[in-house]
């Protein structure tokens, strides 16, 4: 069992959204991957995210706040960048949105709590290729607009941690060149200063 865990850890890849297909998860199948989503450290246990599923029409109705609000990112855009826009959330059958909230005055520090709303982001894709799926973690402009946190009904302290895109991958993707361990590891043996 051990050796199996090490080879979904390391065989799992960010699958790119365009190479994300029907089906998705089923209810079962969905329930499993936020179960092993959700098992993340959590010092304090304060669970400070959340999930948002975004899956079947829900995709293109959220699409179409992207749509009205992208203009604010790029004024005068064209009708196939809007049209480009709107169909972000209906690349793959289902979209997780994690939501990062930080409970504040708290014990626990933000910066830990922030750690953990990313461990999540992290146990999604994980979870989804263990169940044979591929996912892709995405930030990019409408995780930080205002108009697109006011439809997910984000309060004043969450924040989009990222959308996690699930799917059948239509190809295996490749793998992306990884630092060796000499580049990212030190061994500390005793004060440097």
């Amino acid at each position: 069992m051990t050796q199996q865990l090490m080879e979904q850890i390391l065989t799992r890849r960010s699958v790119s959204v365009r190479l994300l297909s029907e089906p998705g998860p089923d209810d079962a199948a969905l329930e499993n991957i936020l179960r092993g989503a959700s098992r993340v450290p959590d010092h304090g246990k304060i669970h400070p995210w959340r999930f948002i599923v975004i899956r079947g029409a829900a995709r293109a109705r959220l699409g179409q706040v992207l749509r009205a609000a992208y203009p604010d990112q790029e004024a005068g855009a064209s009708e196939a960048k809007l049209d480009l826009e709107a169909g972000r959330f209906t690349r793959a059958p289902l979209v997780i949105a994690v939501v990062s909230r930080l409970t504040t005055p708290h014990h626990i520090p933000e910066w830990e709590q922030t750690l953990s709303s990313g461990a999540v982001c992290l146990n999604l894709l994980y979870s989804a290729h263990a169940m044979g799926f591929g996912a892709n973690w995405i930030t990019e402009w409408y995780a930080y607009h205002p108009r697109v946190r006011a439809a997910l009904g984000l309060a004043a302290n969450e924040k989009i941690a990222g959308f996690v895109y699930i799917g059948t991958p239509v190809e295996k993707p490749d793998d992306r060149p990884r630092p060796t361990l000499g580049e990212v590891v030190s061994e500390w043996r005793e004060p440097l200063g």
